[in-house]
């Protein structure tokens, strides 16, 4: 797949996940966090009021540090069309 086609498809993955009303699994949205954030390079540290919150999200980023942007995108695309061929 091209760069330009795996932008396309994450894209349509994350625009996919917005669009979705039901909540998912805590886990789940853990792991699109960590892909997500690795994919687009986003360097910020977890921000949420709550320290548990921010501990789970910390953990989510460490496990995923070494994939590279792309690995990320990948991944994030093959777990939204998991979940979504479950259903």
């Amino acid at each position: 797949m091209t760069e330009e086609a795996l932008d396309i498809a994450f894209n349509n993955a994350v625009e996919r996940i917005n669009q979705h009303k039901e909540p998912f699994p805590a886990d789940f949205l853990l792991r699109l966090y960590a892909y997500y954030k690795r994919a687009t390079l986003n360097r910020e540290t977890p921000s949420s009021r709550i320290p548990l919150i921010n501990a789970f999200k910390a953990n989510a980023l460490f496990q995923s540090q070494n994939i590279s942007p792309s690995e990320a995108k990948e991944a994030y695309i093959q777990l939204v069309n998991d979940y979504f061929d479950k259903q």
